[in-house]
Order: structure tokens, then C-alpha cells, then sequence
């Protein structure tokens, strides 16, 4: 699967830690330098629902390559580097649908 962002291709791909030693420590990664996105499967874990947790962990990512594609992510570390900040990434992750729906029911789309 692939994802345009910001004109930009990135690949999204679903991989156990055993076939990506980068999920080694993270549930997922947006690599810049490759355009590619990885999330890891897990059928198993604390939650009981990890089909939804995996959809925050790629929306997540995809949260890092908007700020990477747009230059965003080198520029923030004069305001103590909030667009590499993981809580503020994890917000837009969990209110952007919230905030698409409430556009959506005022007609700002």
C-alpha cells in the first residue's frame, strides 16, 4: 500500500520485530530517507482491540511524514523540537479524525 504525502509517495508496510530490527523498541517508524512507513504486527498484546491500536500507530506515522515532507520536523528544534515531540505527534493521531468529522459536519471541506 502506498499513501501521498504531500505530493510525496511513501509506502506503508506491516512487519513482525523479527523481520525489522528497527521495531525493535517502537510499535512503528517513518523512515524520511526511504518514503516508507512500518507498522508492526501484533495480533497479540495488552489491548483487546490491536486492529485499532495499529490504525493509531499508522496514523501516528503518518503524522511524522506530514511534519518531515514539510520541512517542519528540521525546523523545530529551535521551539524545543515540537514537531519531533511523540505527545504532540499522538495527539493529531487521536483527534484527527475528530477534527475531519467536525469539518466535515460544518461544510469546511
Amino acid at each position: 500500500m502506498t499513501v501521498c504525502i504531500l505530493g510525496t509517495e511513501y509506502s506503508i508496510d506491516v512487519c513482525r520485530e523479527k523481520d525489522d530490527k528497527l521495531l525493535k523498541d517502537c510499535d512503528g517508524y517513518c523512515d524520511w530517507t526511504t518514503k516508507r512507513i512500518v507498522v508492526e504486527e501484533e495480533d497479540f498484546g495488552t489491548l483487546e482491540d490491536m486492529q485499532e491500536y495499529k490504525k493509531k500507530v499508522l496514523r501516528h506515522e503518518i503524522v511524522h511524514a506530514f511534519l518531515l515532507e514539510s520541512g517542519l520536523h528540521e525546523c523545530s528544534g529551535e521551539s524545543e523540537a515540537w514537531a519531533a515531540n511523540e505527545t504532540m505527534v499522538d495527539w493529531f493521531a487521536r483527534q484527527g479524525i475528530k477534527i475531519y468529522r467536525a469539518w466535515e459536519e460544518a461544510n469546511a471541506i
